[in-house]
């Protein structure tokens, strides 16, 4: 196979959480880590969900809202 050692990988996770957990051990956040990652989130998460809120807003109006 190509990919037979990415497959391998994929499938054994628990080697794959031991393996991560090895390499993070001696890595500490520091001060301005947790914001930006807070902020990395927001942007996003906010996109998408105002995609999935427009899309059942369109289809509540498409339902309900044009006959009126």
């Amino acid at each position: 196979m190509f990919f037979n050692s990415k497959i391998k990988r994929v499938l054994d996770v628990e080697k794959s959480e031991t393996e991560f957990e090895q390499q993070m051990e001696g890595l500490e956040l520091e001060k301005a880590d947790r914001p930006a990652m807070l902020i990395a989130a927001f942007i996003v998460f906010i996109p998408a969900l105002l995609l999935v809120i427009g899309f059942f807003l369109l289809i509540i109006w498409l339902f309900f809202g044009r006959f009126i």
